[in-house]
Formats: structure tokens, C-alpha cells, sequence
């Protein structure tokens, strides 16, 4: 007859939780950061570069991940995180600064500056002492995310594919309403962005600081175009 000591023990988190749950708080659409309210673009893509379904929607995305979020952000972000955790701030000044004067309209600077300001707004509240250490360095989203991120256990590239996925899943979101679609077309583009992230995260961290690159003409011109769109529902 067995007893109590026969029981299985109960399965415990892994080392990594820690990380993982600090990262899925961090890419969550319901962080306070006014992610929501941007398109990014795709709005006026809808408008005037054909995007009107989900398969012109998803291929739009998809090409957005690759060329531009992992070509700047995305290794911007990494080496950000690196800064940070190697105390060195006058890289990440000089990192922030990049991201700012790479900005190709006004718009998609004033998104970035925005909401790089809520997360440093918000890391107040449950990093204060991260917060105060970058205080004043005015940090532009990603370099903000690296300043939220860096103290987590988590790896670089975990922490790359996060930002990431909150940006596909946010895009998504922006594609339902903007072209419009339906939920399970939003979640079948999520679906094929989210299966190229690991890609475009091996991608970003494999570039220095003489690849990385802020070139998406066609995406300029819409976005410029964007700030005059008579009827829009995004900042951008």
C-alpha cells in the first residue's frame, strides 16, 4: 500500500520563469505604452499601395519584419541590451540617438519617442532605480525596452524575440481594423509573422553597427503621406 512519501512532487517552474514572465509582460499589448494607437504605415498602405486582404496585409508585415524592424530596431535593441548591462550608457545615448535621426518621418519619430516615454513612465513604478539610471536620456521604444528588459534574467535574443512578437501581434491588431478583416484572418498573419521572428532576431544580432540600416523608401512616402490622410483611425 502505498504513501503520502509515494506521491509525484509537484512539477516546479524552471529557472528561466522568471525571465520568461517578465518578457510576456513586456510584450503584452496591454502595457500602457499606446502601442495601439500607431499603424506604422499600413493604414495609408491600405490606402494607396494596394493592401486589401490578408494575404497583401500579411506579405506587407512580413516584409516590414525583415526590412526594417530587424534591420534597426531589433539590432538596435540587442546591442542596447548589451550596453546596459555592461554599464555603459554613453553606448546607449549613442545607440538612442541612432534610432532618432534614422526616423524617416515625423510621425514614426514622434511614435517612437512617445512611447519610449510611457515605458520609462512605466518602469518608474517597478524599476525605479533603472528608470533613474536612464532619466533624461530621452530613449526612443526600443532603447526604452532594453532599459526594461536588461535587468531580467533573460537572454538577448529571448528578449529581441519578445519585442518582436509584440510588434506582430500589435500589427495584426492594426491590420484587422485598417483593411478591415476578420479575427481569424488577425490571427493567421499573426501566425506566419510569428514563425519568421526567430529569423529576423538571428538576422538583427548578427549585424554591427556598420549594417545596421534604417532604408524603407516606400514606407517613408507612405507614412509622409499618412500625416495629410483626409480619414484615419492611427497617429501613424
Amino acid at each position: 500500500m502505498g504513501t503520502g512519501t509515494d506521491a509525484p512532487c509537484p512539477a516546479l517552474p524552471s529557472p528561466g520563469t522568471a525571465g520568461l514572465l517578465s518578457l510576456i509582460w513586456l510584450a503584452s499589448p496591454a502595457l500602457p505604452v499606446g502601442g495601439f494607437s500607431y499603424s506604422e504605415g499600413l493604414e495609408a498602405a491600405v490606402e494607396w499601395a494596394g493592401v486589401s486582404s490578408e494575404a497583401t496585409a500579411a506579405d506587407w508585415l512580413l516584409d516590414q519584419l525583415h526590412l526594417g524592424l530587424a534591420r534597426g530596431d531589433l539590432a538596435v535593441l540587442a546591442a542596447s541590451v548589451q550596453a546596459l548591462r555592461a554599464d555603459r550608457l554613453d553606448r546607449v545615448a549613442e545607440l538612442n540617438q541612432w534610432v532618432l535621426h534614422t526616423r524617416e518621418t515625423s510621425e514614426l519619430r514622434l511614435q517612437s519617442v512617445q512611447m519610449g516615454r510611457s515605458l520609462i513612465d512605466w518602469l518608474r513604478n517597478l524599476q525605479p532605480a533603472q528608470a533613474e539610471r536612464v532619466q533624461g536620456l530621452g530613449l526612443s521604444y526600443p532603447v526604452a525596452f532594453a532599459a526594461a528588459a536588461a535587468g531580467s534574467p533573460a537572454s538577448t535574443a529571448d528578449i529581441c524575440a519578445a519585442y518582436a512578437f509584440g510588434w506582430c501581434e500589435n500589427m495584426s491588431q492594426t491590420a484587422i481594423k485598417a483593411v478591415p478583416l476578420g479575427q481569424s484572418a488577425g490571427q493567421r498573419i499573426l501566425a506566419r509573422l510569428a514563425a519568421e521572428i526567430p529569423a529576423a532576431v538571428a538576422g538583427a544580432m548578427a549585424l554591427d553597427d556598420a549594417g545596421r540600416q534604417a532604408f524603407t523608401p516606400r514606407l517613408a512616402v507612405l507614412s509622409a503621406r499618412h500625416e495629410t490622410q483626409y480619414s484615419r483611425l492611427f497617429r501613424s
